[in-house]
């Protein structure tokens, strides 16, 4: 563990804790992968042990309630290490390409591609999630060879420590496991730190400066930031049940997800059943506490924009009530020019909007700068399928919202400014890592080395000629003369 302190005034330069961490890197990419994945089966054991802990820490820390730990955290971590169990050695394997596929110029030559681990993975961890988001990302850096320098979030600090430890103890090595001091400012530090690769799980507004100063360093970096997602009904879309999985998406963890339902835009023969649906929720809904007070007064301003631009709340009253607590509020006739509408926030509030044609609703939603996940409820999923194509998001969840995304086996990401890269299943656990192709090639005969000697010249260039025409030529008879050129200059220039 390191072990420093730090005030926001006084940041702590982390190069000799990142320096060593790459020293031990070495050592810990050369352990063979079956012996680097025995901690993540002990580490998947633990999370069972660990179970009240967990929920007790979390639950203090960001406010959730046990089932909502163990369905939304600890279960899918679970998963997802068992993923990376059954999955690593044939994911991570060299694979050699196949013959078939090389040029004929190129005869004679081997080629296998390597993933190698990109080096030291510097992890700028979140909060809402604290488990599931960080804990996958730590374990996928850890298992292809990387060390990791994890800054855990200033809002869950007594967490990290469980966390720290929990890896620790299922032996993963602190050498090439290192954890610094759960403080906001850390995080700037770390991205000026020596590291080789950046994951960021975070805002679109510190996602921004983070990939503007690393890629002046030209260090590459995994960005999962913000989304304001969008949930699409169809003309034949069960309103009961979109209307409830509305709810849930946008109140879940008090609406401190990422991909909350934020948008809801609905057929117009379907608005107002869909609204009479969420309007006893809405009633009935009891103030949530947030973690941090910004998003309570955001969401306050986000309600007093859209009302003024002609919206209006579908149960009256105030969002923002004793102190940081919020009122989960929906905005209803809301417009995509709305801020509620082109921003990410962390608080339980949604806008519906009404559409008369497909190609209108589309429309509304391509107007939304975030592209992380996207909802389409209809009783055709085919439909659905056929639409996916024209949102632009990282996931498309049918007739679902929220739970799909946490699949073990499938990536997790944005476009737009919801980031880029992505993190989870084998589109996960390859980001943290990069190719090297090892090609090799048998005998002595390099023509092409001949190739600025003028007394060859002439015989090089027929060769590479007769190659061209013998390969791409468009007729068989063409294909065949270029094969005669091909073999006539090989003999001259052998």
């Amino acid at each position: 563990m390191i072990r420093m302190t730090t005030t926001t005034s006084t940041p702590v330069d982390v190069t000799p804790e990142v320096l060593a961490a790459r020293a031990a890197q070495r050592g810990w990419a050369e352990v063979a992968l079956a012996r680097r994945l025995m901690p993540v089966t002990a580490f998947r054991r633990l999370l069972v042990s660990a179970c009240d802990q967990l929920c007790r820490v979390i639950a203090e820390e960001v406010g959730k309630g046990v089932h909502e730990v163990v369905g939304s955290e600890i279960l899918p971590t679970a998963d997802a290490c068992l993923f990376v169990e059954r999955q690593a050695a044939s994911l991570l394997r060299p694979r050699r390409v196949s013959t078939r596929t090389r040029p004929w110029w190129m005869f004679g030559q081997s080629d296998t591609i390597h993933r190698r681990p990109r080096g030291v993975v510097g992890i700028i961890g979140t909060w809402n999630y604290p488990l599931f988001l960080n804990a996958v990302q730590i374990v996928q850096a850890l298992v292809v060879g990387n060390a990791v320098v994890w800054k855990p979030s200033e809002v869950t600090p007594r967490f990290a420590e469980v966390l720290r430890d929990l890896l620790h103890e299922a032996g993963f090595p602190p050498e090439v496991f290192r954890v610094l001091p759960a403080t906001r400012d850390m995080g700037a530090v770390l991205a000026e730190a020596p590291i080789d690769h950046m994951v960021f799980t975070g805002s679109a507004a510190i996602g921004r400066k983070l990939a503007a100063r690393l890629g002046e360093r030209l260090v590459s970096s995994t960005l999962e930031l913000s989304g304001c997602d969008v949930q699409l009904l169809l003309d034949d879309a069960d309103v009961t049940l979109a209307a409830r999985a509305a709810w849930f998406g946008v109140t879940l963890n008090r609406g401190q997800t990422c991909i909350a339902v934020r948008r809801a835009i609905v057929p117009r023969a379907l608005y107002g059943a869909y609204c009479d649906l969420l309007r006893p929720l809405s009633a009935q809904a009891k103030p949530l506490a947030l973690a941090m007070p910004s998003q309570t007064r955001q969401a306050q301003r986000l309600v007093d924009e859209a009302i003024a631009a002609g919206g209006r709340l579908l149960v009256d009253g105030p969002v923002r009530v004793e102190g940081d607590a919020c009122r989960p509020a929906v905005i209803v006739d809301a417009s995509p020019e709305m801020s509620v509408c082109q921003e990410a926030c962390f608080a339980p509030v949604m806008a519906v909007m009404p559409y008369d044609t497909l190609e209108e609703a589309l429309a509304m939603e391509a107007r939304c700068p975030f592209g992380l996940g996207a909802s389409v409820f209809t009783a055709r999923p085919s439909r659905a399928e056929a639409i996916a194509p024209r949102l632009r998001a990282g996931m498309v969840s049918v007739n679902d919202v929220v739970v799909p995304t946490a699949h073990p086996a499938t990536p997790f990401g944005g476009r737009g400014d919801s980031g880029w890269g992505v993190t989870q299943g084998a589109a996960g656990l390859l980001e943290m890592t990069v190719p090297q192709v090892v090609s090799a090639r048998g005998g002595s005969f390099r023509p092409h080395y001949d190739m600025g000697d003028p007394a060859k010249l002439a015989a090089s260039d027929a060769m590479l000629r007769g190659l061209l025409e013998a390969t791409h030529a468009p007729t068989f008879l063409a294909r065949m003369r270029g094969w005669w050129r091909t073999v006539r200059a090989a003999r001259r220039a052998i």
